[in-house]
């Protein structure tokens, strides 16, 4: 019995996406000092001193800004870092991420 040819070519359009991707904000309080806040803005999102004290005073200022726009992935592992060195020194800062 011969085999049946088929037409084994399938189209698969794959739609492709980019990420979502998140803003990571910190928030202003009384208690963190602007030192302090500089120095997550240098280790943990790598910014100049420049950009880390022009970060720093918008948060000052407006009471939240943001340090970067990431995949939701690495916003949340850089949210969950401030968090965990802020508590470390003993500061209340708040991190916080909002998709874009």
């Amino acid at each position: 019995m011969p085999l049946e040819r088929r037409d084994t070519e399938t189209f698969v359009e794959d739609e492709v996406r980019e990420p979502r991707r998140y803003k990571v904000l910190l928030h202003n309080d009384d208690y963190t000092t602007m030192e302090f806040v500089v120095k997550i803005l240098r280790e943990v999102f790598s910014k100049t001193e420049d950009e880390a004290m022009r970060i720093m005073l918008h948060v000052h200022n407006n009471g939240k800004g943001v340090c970067g726009v990431f995949t939701h992935e690495v916003a949340e592992t850089k949210v969950t870092l401030v968090h965990n060195l802020a508590r470390q020194a003993g500061y209340p800062l708040k991190s916080s991420m909002e998709e874009v």
